[in-house]
């Protein structure tokens, strides 16, 4: 029997907060949390991909969600390729190492000195120890660019990551399509069943060099699936918002689509992890119930 939890990747999202989802006297980012967290059994942080969590973030997350509430923690821009800016980078980071970075504008892990990104992985390292100690952490999600192409240093570099997080779960979703075309699926998904990292299945729109197709597999626990919406218009396009971007509202036949794939994950793992980021008003809590009623759960909490 697998255990699966159905949530939406941004909680205090501000087009969520204006929808109407949460009542007119909730109002402080604790209520927010509190109210969520009693409604969905799991949620992603995405604000540490921006900038590592302070003590008092960590206080809230833990302090206001449930208990048996699930926090899947993305991972810091900087670990996954991306364009990081300098000020985003922990104070400790630019005071002890900042004269020896030569990019101040974005930064990328090759500009700094090897001290300091052991200094970053270890911090990254604290903080889901953080969650895992309170029982309230799922896995870190690694979300891979489009530039991220399957290559053998970017194979060695997703190794380095299960090293350095070998006691945590690690999810890797990837946003260029090669990685699970007909050349690479074997090859992909033989690498992550491998080291134990699980593949992020996605429902996104497709024909785009990074569109990843809509496989359903686990290749480690816990299952996931994450849900961007189907806006074609605007998936292409680097003029527009991220607002703009995931504006979309799943009809029940586009979520049916995914019930018997759900099904037969979940006889592959002991938990599933579905996210739904098609993130414009309350599109993604009233997807996430709605499958959820597919599925036959009451709440966002089932087995099956």
């Amino acid at each position: 029997m697998a255990r699966v939890l159905i949530g939406i990747s941004s909680w205090a999202d501000k087009s969520l907060m204006e929808s109407g989802f949460y009542p007119e006297e909730i109002k402080t980012p604790a209520e927010r949390l509190r109210y969520y967290s009693q409604n969905f059994p799991v949620a992603e942080i995405d604000s540490s991909y921006h900038h590592f969590p302070t003590r008092r973030d960590l206080d809230l997350w833990l302090g206001n969600a449930v208990e048996g509430f699930v926090f899947d923690v993305k991972a810091f821009s900087l670990f996954t390729h991306h364009p990081t800016p300098f000020n985003s980078l922990p104070g400790t980071i630019r005071d002890e190492f900042g004269p020896r970075i030569k990019a101040k504008g974005n930064v990328y892990l090759h500009h700094l000195p090897p001290e300091a990104v052991d200094s970053l992985w270890q911090g990254f390292v604290r903080t889901i120890e953080t969650f895992r100690r309170a029982g309230k952490f799922g896995a870190a999600l690694f979300q891979f660019p489009p530039w991220f192409h399957p290559d053998s240093k970017n194979f060695d570099y997703m190794a380095h990551v299960r090293e350095r997080l070998s006691s945590y779960p690690v999810a890797v979703e990837f946003r260029f399509g090669a990685w699970l075309d007909e050349a690479n699926r074997k090859k992909t998904l033989g690498f992550l069943k491998e080291h134990g990292m699980a593949l992020v299945c996605v429902d996104e729109p497709q024909g785009f060099a990074s569109s990843v197709a809509p496989i359903a597999e686990v290749t480690a626990p816990p299952g996931f699936v994450r849900f961007h919406g189907r806006n074609r218009e605007a998936w292409g396009r680097k003029d527009v918002t991220a607002d703009e971007k995931f504006r979309y509202l799943y009809e029940e036949n586009e979520l049916e689509e995914w019930v018997p794939r759900i099904r037969a994950m979940a006889h592959e793992a002991d938990e599933l992890h579905i996210i739904f980021k098609n993130k414009h008003a309350d599109f993604p809590v009233r997807n996430a119930r709605q499958l959820g009623r597919m599925l036959g759960a009451a709440s966002g909490t089932l087995t099956i």
